[in-house]
């Protein structure tokens, strides 16, 4: 598997704070568009019980981590700005962490993307009736390792659900870490159930009241917040990364996103070192973190 690192500018917990990324030839790239969707399986770097029971690489994706668990900060690839960095999340001028709703902590998951997967906002699906949310798909990791933000690890998907977001189709796939010790014991959303009794209620109850303490109504789902399995998530990863695809071949319109890439020679949005270099450069130096506004830790008690 490819290694990669990442590039702090600016101050945590501030407006102008960025993570970008770089590969393993230390060259900048972006986790939207360089990381590969598929995980690598061919090169022996998986655990050996990956190779007992799956047959290639399309069985394991690559997930961006953006938010570790238990925290609050909504951080996320910033889709709109060049080589896309995970930044937080803006609301009215401030930065935004979500509310935590009892008896939840933050995220209870580690939470990010599958790379090269794109929602696409014109698109209506045929499942939920609804458009996509115009973002990479996004992933509710629940292996037992508090990830880092930014860390790209590879993950079994295990199925999805499909949250409607004001109107939009947002899919949440439900995976887990490939190196997790119980990875092998869990091969579809049935396993989540039996082994991890409550945790896909605690999951639907999250997304479902999570922006209850902002003021906002409950969110919806399709299949009435049923999950769907392993191959229904997978298909819908492979629909977005075709969506994707689209994006940045110019086959579909990007609107205001970003599609700057370093390795992919046949776009046209491919950019040079040089010019990435300038991109991160041209952000604020690392400095010390600011400190986390006292309302994080304040609890919720909404009643369902």
């Amino acid at each position: 598997m490819a290694s990669y690192s990442v590039e702090e500018r600016g101050c945590p917990n501030s407006l102008d704070y960025r993570l970008f990324f770089k590969n393993d030839k230390g060259e900048y790239i972006s986790p939207f568009h360089d990381i590969p969707v598929y995980g690598d399986a061919g090169k022996g770097c998986l655990p050996s019980w990956f190779h007992r029971n799956f047959s290639g690489s399309t069985d394991i994706f690559n997930m961006v981590v953006e938010i570790p668990r238990w925290t609050n900060a909504k951080m996320e690839i910033a889709t709109k700005d060049p080589l896309n960095p995970i930044k937080q999340d803006v609301k009215k001028g401030k930065l935004r962490y979500v509310a935590n709703v009892f008896p939840h902590k933050g995220y209870i998951w580690n939470y990010g993307a599958i790379p090269q997967t794109w929602e696409d906002p014109a698109h209506k699906d045929e499942n939920t009736g609804c458009c996509g949310d115009n973002d990479p798909i996004d992933v509710c990791e629940i292996g037992s390792k508090v990830c880092s933000r930014g860390e790209i690890i590879q993950v079994k998907v295990l199925g999805t659900l499909a949250l409607i977001d004001e109107g939009e189709t947002d899919w949440k796939i439900i995976a887990i870490n490939v190196e997790d010790p119980e990875a092998a014991n869990f091969n579809n959303i049935d396993d989540v159930r039996r082994i991890k009794p409550g945790y896909l209620e605690a999951t639907v109850d999250w997304f479902r009241r999570y922006k209850v303490p902002d003021g906002k109504p409950e969110n919806q789902f399709a299949f009435d917040g049923e999950f769907k399995d392993r191959d229904f998530a997978i298909d819908v990863i492979k629909s977005t990364h075709n969506f994707w695809k689209a994006l940045v071949t110019k086959n579909a319109n990007a609107g205001e996103i970003c599609c700057t890439n370093t390795t992919l020679a046949d776009s046209s949005f491919c950019c040079s070192q040089t010019s990435a270099a300038s991109t991160v450069t041209s952000a604020p130096a690392c400095g010390p973190a600011n400190p986390l506004p006292t309302e994080v830790d304040k609890w919720f008690y909404c009643q369902k």
